[in-house]
């Protein structure tokens, strides 16, 4: 079967059950999605009401030669299908060719062999099974943190759909974390005001009155990453000029190295003031090897092949250089 089939044919299956759940259930398409992919994992459809219906769909979703990104990519289709119905600014996911370019900075990255891998703000867990699925050096640990109930339960059957190993916490993750140190934190941060107040001030960045949780997220990243561990976010374009007070500055001077800044295409975004960029720090440590400079740079769109090859070659020449340095 052909790739666009491949995906069209899982995609078919997951959206013909979750619409019959959604209907039988009463409940929304994407709590529909997440009973869907539980039927599927477990083997066992609790609906019986809908078990003549639903055991064909079933039989035919696994075939043979699909793989987890395979998978990934159907079950994206039904979430964008799902969010369509109920959009909720929290609930947009990280786009493919942005997780792709993360999984490409990991491979550049000089790891441990066995690292761990933490997402504080994991939501669906499109990014962090990307990134699974396209770095060569895979994790031996990977986590995953999320405060919403309903993104924390499609998290968890985006992962048991693909049968990856992603262990999820179901919490606000500027809380303490019950985990050890992390080599390697990737997140697409939440922007917004933190709601709680009085955990903000418990932050170097968070003494203002209105606390911002891309901020304070940060400095929770550094807090919990190993000495020289590696933190790759999705930022703002306007993190640093919305630093008035000059807090966050401060602390990625007190903590970290700024690797690379790499400010994103406007074409991937629907709103350009929506745009973003990718911030790569290195936390401090002995083990850590400083750049003379930082790797600031402008991407081309995705879609300019030719652009975006030249674009690589430059990157990848800063990171040998990096690497290579004594």
């Amino acid at each position: 079967m052909e790739q666009g089939q491949l995906l069209n044919h899982l995609f078919e299956r997951l959206d013909q059950s979750a619409t019959l759940l959604e209907k039988e259930e009463e409940i929304s398409y994407l709590e529909a999605l997440c009973l869907t992919v539980d039927n599927i994992c477990n083997g066992e459809i609790k609906q019986e009401i809908l078990k003549d219906q639903l055991t064909p769909i079933y039989d035919a979703f696994f075939i043979e030669g699909m793989t987890a990104e395979d998978v990934r990519k159907a079950f994206q289709l039904a979430l964008l299908k799902g969010m369509k119905q109920a959009s909720q600014p929290q609930h947009q996911m990280t786009p493919d060719g942005i997780a792709l370019f993360i999984s490409y900075l990991m491979d550049k990255l000089e790891l441990p062999e066995a690292y761990s891998l933490l997402d504080p703000a994991i939501g669906t867990a499109n990014l962090m099974t990307t990134v699974m699925n396209h770095v060569q050096n895979k994790p031996k640990l990977a986590m995953g943190v999320e405060i919403d109930d309903l993104l924390i339960n499609l998290a968890h059957a985006n992962i048991n759909l693909q049968q990856q190993e992603i262990e999820l916490f179901h919490q606000d993750a500027l809380r303490p974390l019950m985990m050890s140190p992390i080599d390697v934190i990737i997140t697409d941060l939440p922007v917004g005001t933190y709601y709680n107040k009085e955990i903000a001030k418990g932050f170097r960045v968070g003494k203002g009155e209105e606390p911002f949780s891309h901020f304070l997220l940060i400095e929770q990243a550094l807090n919990y990453l190993k000495p020289a561990g590696y933190f790759i976010g999705l930022i703002p374009n306007q993190l640093f000029t919305a630093d008035v007070e000059g807090s966050l500055h401060q602390l990625i001077r007190d903590e970290a190295d700024i690797l690379a800044f790499i400010e994103l295409p406007e074409s991937t975004f629907k709103d350009s003031r929506h745009a973003k960029s990718i911030l790569v720090l290195q936390k401090k440590g002995e083990d850590r090897v400083q750049p003379e400079d930082a790797l600031l740079v402008k991407l081309p769109s995705f879609k300019d092949r030719q652009a975006m090859a030249k674009m690589i070659a430059r990157i990848d020449a800063w990171f040998r250089e990096k690497n290579n340095k004594v």
